[in-house]
């Protein structure tokens, strides 16, 4: 039995194969969110990051170009836990599979914007978030209900603003904690107790700024549904103009800030005096308005009584007939002035029709097409010259004796290739074709 014969006519370079394998890997799961430790960082004076994301079993290398790690508002350290979207290739030029990320974050915080969003999205559905659950704010509330911290800044912004622009305008605080597990269940407690003092017709829920941890407690469903079944408006300023809390959405009006929540309820009791004084100041305007109308009129009949005079009347036909006269002529002179306007208009067109400027036209229109198709000849030379220089490289490439100089063979019996073992048996005579010349051989 002769033996195997190995397959060479589909033979892989180094760089195709890893190439077709970043392929498979880049199709075959796409784009995916990993989370891990970072070990190995490094960042070169080329702003990529380097680094191998690892867990207790395995590890990986991973990459974050500069272009996508600007956007990171951190730089990750040695034994951080990570959530990072990222995906799968295979760095060729040593055939390592990596991970090339595109979006990194710290795996706490992304736990709990996942939560976030989740529940977001679930009170969405419900509808929590309509305008129809939204209670219209009193233009001028008799009494503010106050739910934030007694220690924190956003109680001093919101009395000294309120103190600033409606002093009149009592406020009840109802002190809670805005920070920790409690927190969530203590504003509601004090929602609930602002609801049963009965007093208020305007709930402020507010406090300052921090990270999504500290205003997680804004971010309770129990408290949400409190906010919407609540039968006074309630109005939410919780951390700073960029934060979003689910407190926000569900609230019948979201301010930036706690001082910005302070204003948009409270009356400027400069704009109030303000008004007063415009009031006065209008009603000052319709007296002196209707005087003066009054006064018109009688200047008016006055006037007209005069008008009905024989002097004056036969002046008006005099300027009338002056009037007349004057629109005459002002017709025949726009007459003349038409007339004039035609004439140039037929003159314009005649020059226009003047068979030597047509003559010019067609021979600058000749000129074109000539300058057109000498452009289009020499672009057809070109291509024909590229076409021709290609296939006289595909000609070349494809000649026999380019395989015989690389030292193949051909082998002869007769007239007849040989191709296959099987057309020899002992005692033939073949012929040899070489890069260089025939040799003779027989087949023992």
């Amino acid at each position: 039995m002769p033996p195997a014969q190995s397959d060479t006519t589909n033979i892989w370079t180094v760089s195709a194969l890893n190439f077709e394998v970043k392929t498979l890997l880049s199709r075959g799961l796409g784009t995916l969110w990993i989370e891990g430790e970072i070990s190995n960082f490094a960042r070169p004076a080329s702003g990529h990051w380097y680094f191998t994301l690892k867990d207790d079993k395995a590890q990986c290398r991973a990459a974050m170009f500069r272009g996508r790690n600007s956007r990171v508002g951190f730089q990750p350290v040695n034994g951080q836990k990570v959530l990072i979207r990222a995906q799968v290739t295979l760095y060729e030029a040593r055939g390592e599979y990596q991970l090339v990320v595109d979006h990194l974050e710290d795996a706490g915080v992304g736990e709990l914007m996942r939560r976030y969003e989740q529940l977001k999205a679930q009170l969405s559905q419900e509808g929590l978030f309509d305008s129809a659950h939204k209670l219209p704010l009193p233009a001028h509330p008799r009494k503010i209900a106050l739910i934030t911290s007694a220690t924190g800044a956003a109680i001093r912004d919101v009395l000294s603003v309120i103190e600033r622009r409606a002093p009149h305008i009592p406020v009840m605080v109802f002190p809670t904690p805005v920070q920790g597990e409690t927190a969530a269940l203590q504003i509601r407690k004090a929602l609930q107790q602002a609801i049963d003092y009965g007093e208020c017709d305007v709930v402020l829920l507010v406090r300052g700024g921090g990270s999504l941890e500290d205003l997680w407690s804004f971010n309770d469903e129990d408290l949400a549904r409190d906010i919407v079944g609540c039968p006074i408006p309630v109005v939410t300023g919780v951390g700073h103009e960029v934060d979003f809390t689910i407190a926000d959405f569900v609230s019948d009006l979201r301010a930036p800030t706690p001082s910005v929540a302070a204003e948009s309820i409270t009356p400027d009791i400069n704009e109030l005096m303000q008004g007063i004084d415009d009031r006065v100041a209008r009603l000052r305007g319709q007296i002196e308005w209707r005087l003066g109308t009054a006064r018109e009129r009688m200047g008016y009949l006055h006037k007209a009584l005069a008008q009905q005079h024989p002097t004056r009347q036969f002046a008006q036909l005099r300027l009338r007939l002056q009037q007349a006269t004057a629109a005459m002529l002002r017709q025949q002179r726009a007459g003349l002035v038409e007339q004039r306007h035609r004439l140039r208009l037929c003159e314009s067109t005649l020059a226009l029709q003047h068979p030597g400027v047509k003559i010019t036209r067609l021979r600058e229109r000749l000129s074109r097409l000539l300058e057109n198709h000498q452009a289009a000849m020499r672009r057809r030379l070109l291509l024909a010259r590229h076409q021709l220089s290609l296939h006289s490289r595909s000609l070349d490439t494809l000649s026999p004796l380019k395989t015989l100089a690389r030292g193949f063979a051909t082998v002869s019996k007769g007239d007849n290739l040989v191709t296959s073992v099987v057309q020899l048996a002992p005692g033939d005579d073949v012929s040899i074709r070489l890069a260089d010349g025939d040799a003779d051989a027989r087949i023992k």
